[in-house]
């Protein structure tokens, strides 16, 4: 017996024992003083046995009839019951279940969870069951522990952002539920802008609105030197649409070609391409598929029926108003006589891999073109696609070099040679009288380091006006007489520009015609500055846009 009182003496005196979770403030009458490892696994609260005592069966008032609670409604009405219980008996062991609810714990995991839960009220956060996890955000999602819908969004919110660090596995439910949560009680779709799906569809979003404005721009040609005329996408070149362009799609793609080294080395050119092609591709679609690129990409957009909180236990004690609520531009939830349709882009909601094998071989392609040292492996692509890299890659060289600023050199080595000469002659040009009161030239010098000392000078008659021979007068006497082009090229073009067969053939008599074509586009080139007369089915045909500037320079 002493060693019994011993016993006893040393566990009321432990300090450590003492604030054990089996000595709690509260009493209860008919708990035992001393109980054994048993009992005290064993020892359940009455609120535990209140709560499971509501019953699945519920009977009308009159006590004729009945009905069956749902498991969903049964979860609902322990946790309205349960809502403000603390517990203080924490439980170590493990819970796992499919659709885990109050039903499904023994009486030791019950009060495990209810201590875990009075934590996490507390703002004490730690890792436990995850079946124990999902317990908590049912909770939330029936309105059981909040005050109103935003609060709970904001618990539900801090809870997963907390909780996904032991369990990532968890954003796979929580994600989803958190956007119904926002759509179910009419919150602000900018609480959830920051969520995949939704940031998903401004992406597309901003690729559609990009698509239509390039659509809806008219395609230019350009011609180069001894070329034939080409087809850019997106010519003129404007550098801000691209690059907004360039943003939306490598947004979406699987392959960043916004990152790679070669839009680093040449950034204007390989965007301008990845552009043009997308563009290009666009058409394509829209002319030989049935769906349109970024349906054929991403899917179509369509009304479905759609379940609230989907593998969530929940249960609504009143039925939805009907309601309409636009999550995005993209997204409509529509509830109607209680059951909910969602209309949105059904497809793949991640980056797509076809448009990121086009980007990646419009990389590849501007790599062989401009012989880049470091080359993408070869991979097989559709001939089409090629061919519309390859023609973007023309039209993007052909602008950038009927674009690029012109240089000048000067050699001022040749200043005093050109002072020499303008001296003479205007010293030839003087009359006798004029000669007299002018004096002599110097000889070309470095100019004096002072300013000179201005001369008073009497009337005198008047000068002829000084002037040597202008640039267009010189092509002039160089040429015919008549055009600034040479003989053989002004007599063809004139025949070319009649449509005469007879003349044309006399005009190549001596001169092969297509070496006199190439003739007259170099004299054109630097007159116009570009291209004049090209290859047709029918031969040199003179390109219609330069038709009148022709005419008027062999008048």
């Amino acid at each position: 017996m002493a060693d019994v009182q011993r016993i006893i003496d040393q566990i009321m005196n432990d300090e450590k024992l003492r604030r054990s979770s089996h000595f709690s403030d509260r009493i209860y009458t008919s708990e035992p003083i001393l109980t054994t490892a048993r009992q005290m696994a064993t020892y359940l609260p009455d609120r535990y046995r209140e709560m499971r005592a509501i019953s699945r069966w519920q009977q009308d008032g009159d006590g004729a009839r009945g009905r069956w609670l749902s498991e969903a409604e049964l979860f609902y009405r322990q946790g309205i019951f349960m809502e403000d219980f603390e517990d203080d008996c924490p439980y170590h062991g493990t819970f796992k279940s499919f659709y885990p609810t109050y039903n499904a714990m023994s009486d030791r995991q019950l009060r495990g969870y209810f201590t875990w839960r009075a934590a996490v009220r507390r703002g004490s956060i730690e890792e436990t069951s995850l079946s124990f996890a999902y317990v908590y955000l049912y909770e939330l999602l029936c309105g059981i522990g909040v005050a109103d819908p935003l609060d709970g969004f904001g618990k539900f919110k801090a809870f997963w952002d907390t909780y996904r660090a032991f369990a990532p596995e968890i954003d796979r439910y929580a994600r989803v539920w958190l956007q119904d949560y926002v759509v179910y009680h009419g919150l602000d779709p900018q609480l959830v802008a920051d969520q995949k799906n939704v940031a998903f569809d401004r992406l597309l979003i901003e690729l559609q609105a990009v698509t239509e404005i390039a659509l809806a721009r008219p395609q230019a040609a350009v011609r180069g030197k001894k070329s034939a005329k080409t087809s850019g996408a997106l010519l003129p070149v404007d550098a801000g649409f691209e690059d907004r362009m360039l943003r939306a799609v490598d947004a979406l793609s699987t392959y960043r070609i916004g990152t790679s080294r070669m839009y680093r080395e040449q950034p204007e050119g390989l965007r301008h391409v990845a552009c043009a092609t997308y563009v290009q591709l666009v058409r394509y679609y829209d002319k030989h598929r049935k769906c349109g690129l970024i349906e054929s990409l991403f899917g179509s957009r369509a009304r479905l029926p759609y379940t609230m909180f989907a593998s969530a236990v929940f249960f609504a004690k009143t039925p939805h108003p009907d309601a309409v609520v636009d999550l995005t531009p993209l997204s409509r939830f529509t509830c109607e006589g209680g059951l909910w349709t969602c209309e949105r882009v059904h497809g793949s909601r991640s980056r797509s891999s076809k448009l990121g094998d086009a980007m990646r071989a419009v990389d590849r392609l501007m790599r062989v073109r401009k012989g880049c040292a470091h080359q993408l492996k070869d991979e097989k692509i559709p001939r089409y696609l090629e061919q519309i890299i390859e023609r973007e890659i023309d039209a993007w060289e052909l602008w950038e070099r009927s674009h690029a600023p012109r240089r000048i050199d000067i050699d001022l080595t040749k200043l005093s040679g050109i002072r020499s000469a303008a001296a003479e002659t205007r010293e030839a040009l003087l009359i006798d009288e004029e000669r007299e009161d002018v004096p002599p030239a110097e000889p070309a010098q470095a100019e004096p380091a002072t300013e000179p000392v201005a001369t008073r000078e009497e009337p005198s008659a008047p000068r002829a006006p000084v002037a040597g021979p202008a640039p267009a007068q010189a092509a002039h006497d160089a040429a015919d007489g008549s055009s600034p082009f040479p003989s053989a090229q002004a007599t063809y073009l004139r025949a070319l520009l009649a449509n005469d067969p007879q003349a044309r053939a006399e005009a190549v008599r001596e001169t092969p015609e297509d070496l006199l074509v190439d003739a007259i586009n170099e004299t054109a080139f630097d007159l116009i500055g570009d291209t004049v007369v090209e290859f047709g089915e029918s031969g040199p045909t003179v390109v219609e846009d330069y038709r009148e500037d022709l005419e008027e320079l062999l008048a």
